[in-house]
């Protein structure tokens, strides 16, 4: 497969690579004011491991430069990144100030139905994931993940990069939301870039999901979990709203990234047609 291919493909669909399903360009989006987003610059993903010989040489023709991984140390430590040749890896824990890892602990819980029904039903697994969205905007260690990030992505000689967590969808999800935002992307079609997680990743869990649920298992369960929905990214842009305003003062307040700065990455990521 050619990048060229990789190219032609529509605003947040998957590149295709089997063994990271959730691997999209982050751009192709329009803009408010009709610019498009550039293409070939950065992309998200789920975990880069484990990579098939065929895929690696897929994801080498993305000629990425760097690789931040937004992942705890037990998950990095677990499942180390696979990367193509002279990509830097960089690793900048989002939730290393959080007292409990719980999203990443709550895949174990699933292992046993009865006991997560206890834990994690009638809507509890959805408020702990609000809760921990809320954390992707106010924890420190997010603040100090996410001004790395965003100030190494205004560097074009790190360009293209990827970033990703485990699944691609909740850490990713408000780098990625936050950054179309910024770049002035419509609401609607960030939550749609937010919302196609569960077309690439739920499908990778089909077989423990449904043994979860002949288990006993609330069905809302794994979903909540191994899924994403519309309610924590919301939760995240209320957060943000509420402490912050408006993006660019969530960029400048709490990620001490200036106006300038903030410009600077608009005039990198906006091709104006």
């Amino acid at each position: 497969m050619h990048t060229e291919k990789m190219n032609h493909r529509r605003a947040g669909e998957a590149l295709g690579i089997a063994s990271v399903p959730n691997l999209r360009d982050l751009g192709g989006y329009k803009t408010r004011d009709g610019a498009t987003v550039a293409k070939g610059l950065v992309y998200r993903s789920n975990q880069l491991a484990p990579i098939s010989p065929s895929d690696m040489k897929k994801l080498a023709q993305l000629g990425l430069k760097t690789d931040y991984d937004l992942r705890t140390e037990a998950e990095r430590t677990s499942l180390p990144d696979q990367l193509p040749p002279g990509v830097n890896n960089v690793w900048l824990d989002v939730l290393k100030d959080k007292s409990d890892a719980a999203p990443a602990q709550l895949l174990t819980l699933l292992r046993n139905p009865k006991q997560a029904n206890v834990a994690l039903g009638g809507g509890k697994a959805e408020a702990i994931f609000e809760e921990s969205y809320r954390e992707f905007v106010s924890l420190p260690s997010a603040k100090t993940a996410y001004h790395e990030f965003f100030i190494s992505l205004g560097d074009q000689k790190k360009l293209p990069a990827l970033f990703h967590c485990t699944t691609g969808k909740d850490r990713t999800g408000w780098a990625a939301a936050a950054l179309l935002t910024l770049l002035d992307v419509p609401k609607e079609t960030v939550m749609e870039d937010y919302l196609r997680s569960n077309d690439y990743i739920l499908p990778l869990y089909k077989k423990g999901i449904d043994a979860f649920v002949a288990g006993g298992g609330e069905q809302s369960i794994p979903q909540a979990i191994l899924g994403v929905k519309a309610e924590y990214l919301e939760a995240a842009f209320d957060e943000m709203q509420t402490k912050y305003g408006a993006i660019e003062n969530y960029f400048f307040e709490a990620l001490g990234i200036d106006a300038s700065t903030q410009k600077a990455l608009r005039d990198l990521y906006l091709a104006q047609e």
